[in-house]
């Protein structure tokens, strides 16, 4: 009961520090708000770019062109040359004749073009479609394929794939070092916040010594005065990531220019971010506030 006191008496008396300091704390709140709606748009790009990721490599293939002078016991031999290369995840082999069959299915004028093509006459080559495991190691991949015997040439869409790989590490590393600069400098707005708080407020500090209290009852309203400021400047960069993020899919289509770059879902996606920046938004306060108290309160 007596802990419960304690929490509800710095609940009270953080609100009041709050209204007390109302300019200081506004700092404070501004700078929580800016950082945490950064804070949400890389998670949101983050978490975009890995699905990106994800989704380019269970799509994408390399396309491994086999030479006609290769013989059945060549085009046997070549998979397992393919599948003991370290980056491949599966080979699925598919004859001209199957080429031939599918590029009819999807256009008249392709029918009447080759219909009467037996094997012989077929000028189309087997291939071999391979997934890969890491799409940042693809070049290499398709390099050591290449280099096989019986492979005339191979392809997998190399100047788009090597471009996406690049601009997604960028963003993963732009929003990265813009988050921790951002929380840095929210985390040395909430000390001076927190500092100039205990500052004003020595003689009630000092009386609080005098009839016992214990160090954890004089920090705890501090460290809860950061909690409340963080609580608060999450409030609009949650509404922005919610409202936001929704308004975002439905325009776009739930796609990024392509269909290749499918957006994630806004539920429960959406949802989640908004837990962690809440989460973040109090831990930040938290920390900050911890820290006033230590360089600053002799207890």
């Amino acid at each position: 009961m007596r802990f419960f006191r304690i929490l509800g008496r710095s609940i009270r008396d953080a609100f009041k520090s709050v209204g007390r300091n109302f300019s200081l704390s506004l700092a404070s709140i501004s700078c929580i708000i800016v950082t945490l709606i950064i804070v949400s748009l890389s998670i949101i790009v983050t978490y975009n770019v890995n699905d990106f990721s994800d989704t380019l490599r269970k799509d994408l293939t390399i396309v491994a062109f086999v030479s006609n002078e290769a013989d059945d016991f060549d085009v046997e031999k070549l998979k397992l040359d393919i599948e003991d290369i370290s980056n491949v995840e599966s080979v699925t082999f598919q004859s001209k004749t199957d080429i031939k069959n599918e590029m009819m299915g999807e256009d008249p004028a392709f029918e009447n073009a080759m219909k009467n093509w037996d094997d012989e006459d077929n000028p189309l080559q087997n291939t071999y479609l391979i997934k890969v495991k890491d799409i940042e190691l693809i070049e290499e991949t398709a390099t050591a394929i290449n280099n096989l015997s019986e492979i005339d040439v191979v392809k997998y869409g190399e100047g788009m794939v090597d471009q996406l790989v690049t601009v997604f590490k960028v963003a993963q590393r732009v929003s990265l070092a813009a988050v921790i600069a951002l929380v840095l400098m929210t985390m040395f707005l909430i000390v001076n916040t927190i500092k100039l708080t205990i500052f004003s407020r020595k003689r009630e500090i000092s009386i609080m010594r005098l009839v016992g209290a214990s160090n954890f009852a004089i920090k705890l309203p501090f460290v809860v005065e950061g909690m409340v400021l963080g609580f608060i400047g999450s409030i609009i960069p949650v509404c922005i990531t919610i409202y936001g993020y929704h308004a975002l899919y439905t325009y776009m289509g739930g796609r990024l220019f392509t269909d290749i770059l499918k957006l994630v879902k806004p539920e429960p996606f959406i949802y989640i971010t908004s837990l962690i920046v809440i989460g973040i938004g109090i831990l930040v306060g938290m920390i900050g506030s911890s820290r006033a108290v230590r360089k600053y309160l002799k207890v």
